[in-house]
């Protein structure tokens, strides 16, 4: 009987919880506020249909903050990779650095720290891009979208998609600010960035 016993509770065991959560494979989104679900429900956000497209091999941590910079995010990435100890790292960052015009060369520097701390842990990486309404000047504009790019070919991560694609131009889809995307519009930000993820072998 307590062989029997021992048995059981081995299986239960094997089966609780907390072992299948120990099993499952963590992506971590690490961003800002177009991540973080700004102005919704996290429920409502990108990353967590994500989790929901998933299931229950994955487990989907969103360390995304709104306001987040470049600078800000490397100062907290280091804990959080220690934290969560992550198979994929999405880098949705930037966009705060534009918007304030922040010198893009120290920006892809901050990304380029953050790429290398991610690999250095044997997480694969994947880097979310935006863009810059025009009115911030063509040079600026242009060097900012271009660094996404440039940073994914010198660390060999897919081709960096643009979060706000198929939305960009639709203002019914972004709230009042005319910055970030309404709940209707989570799914094709999902979409968006799905091809990088299954490039990092995530299954479909």
């Amino acid at each position: 009987m307590a062989r029997i016993v021992l048995f059981l509770s081995v299986v239960v065991g094997l089966f609780s919880p907390a072992a299948l959560a120990a099993e499952s494979k963590t992506l971590l989104v690490f961003g800002d506020s177009l991540s973080a679900g700004y102005g919704m429900t996290l429920r409502q956000a990108w990353p967590n249909l994500l989790q929901n497209r998933l299931g229950n091999n994955w487990r989907v941590v969103n360390a995304s903050q709104s306001g987040e910079t470049t600078a800000g995010g490397l100062t907290r990435l280091g804990a959080t990779l220690k934290q969560h100890k992550p198979t994929i790292v999405l880098l949705e960052l930037g966009a705060n650095d534009g918007l304030r015009g922040l010198p893009v060369d120290a920006a892809r520097k901050n990304l380029a720290a953050m790429i290398e701390q991610s690999q250095a842990i044997g997480a694969r990486v994947a880097l979310i891009g935006v863009q810059l309404p025009p009115n911030f000047g063509g040079p600026y504009t242009t060097k900012f979208a271009a660094m996404y790019g440039e940073l994914a070919r010198q660390y060999k991560l897919p081709p960096p998609p643009f979060l706000l694609e198929g939305i960009a131009d639709k203002p019914a889809l972004f709230q009042a600010d005319q910055l970030h995307p309404i709940p209707a519009a989570q799914p094709q930000l999902l979409d968006n960035i799905w091809p990088a993820l299954q490039q990092l072998q995530v299954p479909s």
